[in-house]
């Protein structure tokens, strides 16, 4: 059975896309894993943390994820069945050794600025744990609630198409939502914007999605992100999909301004898929 993840630290923020997470695994027919992971205090970096400590943190995450559980269960009327796990240690790696055991769909977390964010990845932990991530990553804005996919977009940038498109977990979301692709280029190259390797990996891509009629835009502007988001929202997307390349938009992602708007700032539920 696939396995929707939802982590939670109980704020209103990862409340929100708790819900979003159990809306989605109603609607493809998934069980709903939610996850907390226990932060050692940092007053007990510097000595042994006492037992009875850890064990209250452990005992009082169990409490409030099962009171989660049966809230999640009356809302979506006991169709779900729901897990709860409660881990200890690094927040990102306990997420990741987690779905490893089961049969992760996604991860579904929540969203409202870089510095929250970051906090919840791990108190500030750098890039390049976040890039260690292995499983489709769906971030949902503080103010977006589930109501249906019917509009997909696809950011690429035609480069190496074949070998960083995750072209499955793509056809698989657009049929089992009945959904709508639309393939969003947008370049800031000044000049001709298609060269030979670009017009070839763009027919490449049109051949392998040809079954789901998606609809391309092209869009010259000098921000991409901004544009991409502009685009999600002037469109009214349900879900922007972008493929988190090594060395390239998902490494700017906490460095630039521009480019946290694509995840920490849209509007648009964004799902990274990596290559």
């Amino acid at each position: 059975m696939k396995i929707v993840v939802a982590p939670t630290d109980f704020s209103a923020i990862s409340l929100n896309a708790v819900n979003y997470a159990a809306d989605i695994a109603c609607v493809i027919g998934a069980n709903l894993s939610l996850i907390h992971v226990c932060l050692i205090p940092m007053a007990f970096s510097e000595v042994p943390a006492p037992a009875c400590s850890i064990d209250q943190l452990i005992t009082d995450a169990e409490e409030k994820l099962n009171e989660l559980k049966e809230k999640i269960s009356t809302r979506t009327g006991g169709r779900l069945q729901i897990n709860t796990m409660v881990r200890q240690g690094n927040v990102v790696q306990e997420i990741d050794e987690y779905c490893a055991t089961v049969n992760t769909y996604a991860v579904v977390m929540g969203s409202e600025s870089s510095g929250a964010f970051e906090r919840f990845l791990g108190a500030g932990k750098t890039v390049s744990a976040v890039k260690q991530f292995n499983w489709p990553l769906i971030v949902v804005p503080p103010d977006v609630k589930f109501t249906t996919i019917r509009k997909i977009g696809l950011a690429c940038d035609f480069r190496k198409v074949a070998e960083t498109i995750p072209i499955k977990e793509i056809k698989d979301m657009v049929q089992e939502f009945n959904a709508t692709l639309h393939v969003l280029h947008v370049t800031n190259e000044t000049g001709e914007t298609f060269n030979e390797e670009k017009i070839e990996e763009s027919g490449w891509l049109h051949n392998i999605l040809a079954e789901l009629k998606p609809n391309y835009h092209f869009i010259n502007s000098p921000d991409i992100e901004t544009s991409i988001t502009g685009f999600a929202e002037k469109n009214k997307l349900d879900m922007l999909i972008v493929i988190p390349k090594k060395h390239n938009l998902f490494s700017t992602i906490f460095r630039q301004s521009n480019s946290k708007k694509l995840v920490l700032h849209s509007h648009v539920p964004v799902m990274a898929i990596h290559e």
